[in-house]
């Protein structure tokens, strides 16, 4: 028999040692004009993949300080992964953009939150040294590849009663949270879709969305060549007596119309991540500081309320309370989920500090890659309010989830972060 010693039963009960976690710092995040998911959309006839790899690509150019060999991973998303979605999307973006064939990439699938999921996933890396530098995001063509392409749910969900029937129909489950919530009328929902219309019109014309565009080449059969700069799907000058009558796809009589939710939509994002010391090391900006993340699930026929658990879970993990957060990007798949986390904390519909740029009812929703979205629009805006410490990105996910990032501005006297190199 072998003997066990005093010093090996301690050391086999003994705590382990927490690794050292490193600072990760948001560097730079950009997109591509956002399109009509539609056959006279300007994307239709434009791949995916060459959407993400235009992304990528301006992310290097805007930063030539990086060498691309310090590129340790690509992580892009997207919720149809076929056809110019999938082929291990990462990996095939990063050879396609001209990163070394020694940066290794792969795709990700938590459909809206993808390019969230990408972000913490590739920042969890950094944390704890497996990588220093890393790109995340996502693409989502619905024009090619409409919601649900391809999907075989398993009939065990419906038949033994696992999730509600509506719970596969994102409209629907907007459609359950104003059941649940009667205080959340269309009336509320209408005039938060014509303010996200209105708030992203001044944006716009105050330059604070364009400097984070790609333009892309565009190709029609008929009208030979383009060049998108713009999204395509905003409606300036919306009102509420404009939407007031629009039809309910979703249920008869129903309260979600498309003046109070986010249009199909075609386009890509993608940000630089780094570890903040190899920040420092290369020159790289700070935009920000990721503070803590969370993910929760929820029921999924009420799949809207997902930012709800995941936001107070990511507040508890930065030991911070929701008076704490100076400013908001919460996605706007559907008016009533923003609406619904608003009333839970006592937050006003048009409190100054949510949505500052407008939402995606006005520029759209590429499903998998909105989440860098929301963080690139708070990067900007820490840029313009230094009094702002923390700000959070979150969002509901299909099949009742939601997704919650923290982030901190290094602009604030009380930046807790390794580096403050900025760029504005």
């Amino acid at each position: 028999m072998t003997s066990v010693t005093t010093e090996q039963t301690a050391s086999a009960i003994a705590p382990r040692v927490r690794p050292h976690v490193r600072d990760v710092v948001f560097v730079e995040g950009v997109r591509t004009p956002f399109g009509k998911a539609r056959p006279d959309g300007i994307y239709a006839h434009t791949r995916a993949d060459d959407l993400a790899v235009k992304a990528v690509r301006e992310l290097l150019r805007r930063h030539p300080e990086l060498p691309v060999e310090r590129v340790d991973e690509v992580a892009l998303a997207a919720t149809t992964q076929s056809g110019d979605q999938g082929l291990t999307l990462g990996r095939s973006v990063a050879l396609l953009a001209g990163l070394p064939s020694t940066t290794p990439g792969y795709a990700i699938d938590r459909m809206c939150a993808g390019a969230m999921t990408a972000v913490t996933n590739t920042a969890s890396a950094i944390m704890v040294g497996a990588q220093d530098v890393a790109i995340a995001g996502g693409v989502e063509h619905m024009g090619h590849h409409p919601m649900g392409e391809g999907m075989d749910p398993n009939p065990r969900f419906v038949s033994e009663k696992l999730v509600d029937s509506s719970a596969l129909v994102m409209g629907a489950t907007a459609e359950n949270l104003h059941d649940r919530f009667s205080h959340l009328t269309k009336e509320r929902t209408d005039a938060f879709g014509v303010a996200s219309q209105a708030k992203y019109a001044q944006a716009l014309a105050d330059g604070h969305i364009s400097p984070d565009l790609v333009p892309v080449a565009t190709r029609d059969p008929e009208n030979g060549w383009g060049l998108a700069t713009t999204d395509e799907l905003p409606r300036p000058g919306t009102t509420v007596e404009a939407i007031a009558d629009l039809k309910t796809p979703f249920r008869p009589g129903g309260k979600v119309t498309a003046g109070n939710a986010s249009p199909l939509t075609d386009g890509a994002t993608a940000c630089l991540l780094a570890a903040g010391d190899v920040a420092e090391e290369l020159g790289l900006s700070v935009r920000m500081r990721m503070v803590s993340f969370a993910f929760a699930g929820v029921d999924p026929e009420v799949m809207g309320i997902g930012p709800i658990p995941a936001t107070e879970r990511a507040l508890r993990t930065a030991g911070l309370t929701i008076d704490d957060i100076g400013l908001f990007e919460i996605n706007e798949a559907f008016a009533v989920q923003v609406l619904s986390l608003l009333d839970h904390y006592g937050i006003a519909d048009d409190d100054e500090r949510v949505n500052v740029y407008g939402g995606a009812i006005a520029m759209g929703h590429p499903l998998a890659s909105t989440g860098v979205r929301l963080m690139t629009q708070l990067a900007r805006q820490f840029a313009q309010h230094p009094e702002v410490r923390y700000g959070i990105t979150t969002m509901c996910v299909g099949l009742g989830m939601g997704g919650t990032v923290i982030w901190e501005n290094p602009r604030h006297a009380d930046y807790s972060g390794h580096t403050t190199t900025q760029e504005a």
